[in-house]
């Protein structure tokens, strides 16, 4: 007796096929347009580099890797180099990170394991809107607000008691380093704060609770319990804290004095790479003082990169070490 088989070319397995077929033509659309869009970041990231070396050839073909070690800048006689701007974008981001991170944890401990649930939202929301102020707003503000302050009262006050190092030294002037420093701080600060925030949320209530139950207190839970296990979420909000530092351009421009000079003192008026760029980039005439400012963007792009591949690496490091431990 012969059993009645299905019909391959029924119009249900028709439909079926179809549909399966249609199924894999969207998964190779959307990975194809996935590919697309990954190409095109890639390729808009080399082409940015490419004019950008263009750009400056002429610069390079003059002074070569002399230019970094170079501390002159002299458009009359052609005469460029980096070091000071390299110097003061380094030094200013130092400053604000010292000022920024300690204070931007705290918050975020605050905010994720001692805030009341009531203040946690809108506490976190006025942080975070302090990230979209307009960084020439902020600029304004520094200038006819934080200036003053810096020159009457800290810096008088940091040379008359700490005036032997010589990081304290020289006239108070208001615009210099520590001005732009404390500039950067007031900038980064929602960045780190909202990253670590995150990070901080991130981590599995048993960990607290296994920590509570021990016997630990409060603060004994939050070092060795939730601190540890999102070290590296920490360390990536404090690199991208230090990207928005080293680029930030228009807020250190107005506060730091655009002097361009080596000095150790942080009351001294200073350049970064990004203010320098902005300060001259209008009035620069001839391809080697152009070139000489499209090198200076080069550097920056070079030294912003090495921070990351950095913080990669021991973002990297940190993990295989945890998943070695465990």
């Amino acid at each position: 007796m012969k059993h009645n088989q299905p019909d391959k070319t029924s119009p249900g397995r028709v439909r079926g096929w179809i549909k399966l077929r249609k199924g894999h033509l969207s998964d190779e659309i959307f990975s194809n347009l996935a590919l697309v869009s990954a190409l095109i970041i890639v390729g808009i990231l080399v082409g940015f580099i490419i004019i950008l070396n263009i750009d400056a050839m002429p610069a390079i073909r003059k002074f070569g890797p002399a230019f970094i070690g170079s501390s002159s800048w002299d458009p009359v006689r052609d005469s460029f180099g980096a070091l000071p701007a390299i110097y003061g974008t380094l030094l200013s981001s130092a400053i604000g990170l010292l000022i920024a991170v300690p204070i931007s944890l705290g918050s975020a401990i605050f905010l994720t394991e001692m805030a009341p649930s009531w203040m946690r939202g809108p506490t976190s929301f006025l942080i975070e809107m302090l990230a979209a102020i307009p960084s020439v707003i902020i600029g304004l503000w520094g200038l006819f607000v934080l200036v003053p302050f810096v020159r009457i009262h800290l810096e008088s006050w940091l040379g008359s008691k700490l005036g032997f190092l010589p990081f304290f030294q020289g006239p108070p002037f208001g615009v210099g380093f520590l001005s732009a420093g404390i500039i950067l701080a007031i900038m980064v600060i929602p960045i780190i704060t909202a990253l670590s925030r995150e990070a901080m949320r991130a981590v599995p209530n048993e960990q607290r609770e296994a920590m509570l139950a021990l016997g630990a207190t409060h603060w004994e839970t939050i070092r060795q319990a939730v601190l540890p296990y999102c070290r590296s979420g920490l360390i990536g909000a404090t690199t991208l804290g230090l990207g928005r530092a080293l680029g930030e351009t228009m807020a250190v421009t107005m506060v730091i004095g655009n002097n361009y000079t080596l000095t150790a003192s942080l009351f001294s008026p200073g350049s970064t790479i990004a203010s320098k760029i902005a300060d001259e980039f209008n009035e620069a005439t001839g391809e080697v003082f152009i070139g000489s400012l499209v090198e200076l963007a080069l550097v920056l792009f070079a030294v912003t990169l090495l921070v990351n591949v950095v913080a990669r690496l021991i973002v990297w490091r940190m993990t295989v070490v945890k998943e070695e431990k465990e």
